[in-house]
């Protein structure tokens, strides 16, 4: 799918606010779009970046087998967003970021103005993303910053400055992109557009705790070609099933995805969640791979979807008596 089709495909209610609001063209060059110094609109400097659940996959392909780095993820976009609004002041070289620990975003922000030649001022955070969870709480942070500042100024801004500016903070998520995409997330470089993910919803649990994505990254270790091969295999299995909107398929990615990566980073309480999607029919479980998260996903287009969401909250009380439920997809 080209990225017109993909924006297309992702313009529903819950979507178009942050669709609209891209601003990552395919300019050769970082100019104004009149092609003359930027004007500042200064109602314009507000802009989304949706989160997403974990992922729907994320491992280490065959050696060889792409260019740079084998490490890449498939993303579960969900509609939780961090909002950024940036108000520039003339003259200003450097960024003030509220609230003052969103140290990355002040980063990205610095160094963006400075490669737009174009003056600093406030940056204003705001998100519904929890911190530390999996959830891409930091890769929606910077990206909602991007698009903040290129819309203020009216710049068309490559999105592979914007993934260099982010692969020189962390590893990030592929955000900035709409529908579902193979990322390459050290790097932050795109494997390949992999369609829209159909209507889901995820019962999500807390296992407690943050974690830090940078420490996390460091502590990972290469694994063996066996499991390279299943990772390969199932990217495979993803970039068919997410186009066809094969529920079961995409369910049973997410379940190997999580028992695979449970030996380098387990999650408590795993079994119990397989368990509980078993007895309530559910299409498996998702994890947030360097995040404390765990959910139960459930097809939104059934017939019986009432029921089994009732029947999923009732099973995973026990781990914690207020999970999240996330929605993918359209409306």
């Amino acid at each position: 799918m080209s990225i017109t089709e993909l924006i297309k495909a992702a313009a529903d209610e819950v979507w178009r606010p942050s669709m609209y609001q891209q601003m990552f063209g395919g300019t050769a060059e970082l100019i104004a779009e009149d092609g003359q110094q930027p004007r500042v609109h200064s109602d314009d400097g507000e802009a989304l970046c949706c989160g997403t659940f974990g992922e729907l996959l994320q491992g280490q392909l065959p050696i060889g087998s792409v260019p740079r780095d084998h490490h890449f993820l498939i993303t579960m976009p969900i509609a939780l967003f961090a909002r950024a609004y940036f108000m520039p002041i003339a003259c200003a070289r450097s960024v003030t970021v509220y609230p003052a620990h969103k140290v990355k975003a002040k980063r990205l922000a610095e160094n963006l103005v400075i490669a737009l030649g174009v003056s600093g001022g406030i940056l204003f955070l705001q998100s519904e993303i929890p911190e530390g969870k999996g959830l891409a709480s930091s890769s929606a942070d910077l990206v909602a910053t991007a698009r903040s500042i290129a819309r203020c100024f009216r710049r068309r801004v490559q999105t592979s400055l914007i993934e260099k500016l982010m692969a020189e903070i962390e590893p990030s998520d592929g955000v900035m992109y709409p529908g579902v995409v193979a990322y390459q997330q050290r790097t932050c470089s795109l494997l390949s557009f992999l369609g829209q993910m159909p209507p889901l919803a995820i019962v999500g649990i807390d296992e407690g705790g943050t974690v830090e994505t940078v420490d996390y990254d460091k502590r990972r270790g290469e694994i063996s070609a066996s499991h390279r091969a299943e990772y390969q295999h199932l990217l495979d299995r993803a970039r068919i099933a997410i186009p066809r909107g094969d529920t079961a398929t995409i369910g049973r990615i997410a379940t190997a995805s999580a028992l695979l990566h449970q030996e380098r980073a387990p999650k408590e309480h795993l079994n119990s969640m397989l368990k509980a999607s078993e007895a309530t029919g559910a299409l498996g479980v998702i994890v947030a791979h360097s995040g404390t998260m765990i959910g139960i996903l459930l097809d939104r287009t059934a017939a019986d979807f009432p029921r089994k969401l009732r029947s999923v909250l009732s099973h995973v009380s026990p781990f914690d008596n207020s999970p999240r439920v996330c929605l993918t997809g359209c409306g």
